[in-house]
């Protein structure tokens, strides 16, 4: 699998990255294990290869075909669409038009760039998204301890001395 993982600090806050690379795997789509991990989506085509486009429009259907039944209401901000190869627009097959409104139909965000010239730009979009699924993410339920911390905890309670508050 093409799992990467970073840590990194963004605006004062721990945070651990994980992103899964689909690209190896363009002919299967069944990524439901992936879906329900997530907290967003980056989808990059090349916008000089239509046969790119076609494959992020069928993610995008199968991420919002996944969450329907998942929940009722996904964060708009959590998935972004991403035209790359802007350095090749001279090569386009793909219109920036056609990128905004499948981004549209989609309600996702949007934006073109080129990687390979401006890695600048691949780090202010990360950082968008990020910013964004931290900002929008709800405080998700804490994992209950395993119950052998539970039971100490309990039984600390039940027959430890109590600390007073200083």
């Amino acid at each position: 699998e093409c799992i990467y993982t970073k840590h990194l600090c963004l605006d004062g806050r721990q945070i651990h990255l994980e992103i899964y690379d689909p690209c190896s795997q363009q002919g299967k789509l069944s990524l439901a294990d992936e879906l329900h991990w997530a907290d967003g989506f980056i989808i990059v085509y090349d916008i000089s290869d239509r046969a790119s486009f076609a494959f992020a429009k069928a993610l995008l259907y199968r991420i919002r075909e996944s969450h329907i039944g998942v929940c009722k209401k996904m964060v708009e901000s959590s998935i972004f669409l991403v035209g790359n190869k802007q350095d090749l627009c001279h090569m386009r097959e793909v219109g920036w038009d056609e990128g905004q409104k499948l981004a549209i139909d989609n309600k996702c965000q949007f934006c073109e760039l080129s990687a390979a010239e401006h890695y600048q730009e691949v780090v202010a979009m990360f950082t968008k998204v990020l910013r964004n699924i931290t900002a929008t993410s709800k405080v998700k339920e804490r994992r209950r301890p395993s119950g052998s911390k539970s039971m100490a905890k309990l039984i600390n309670n039940v027959f430890g001395k109590r600390r007073k508050s200083v």
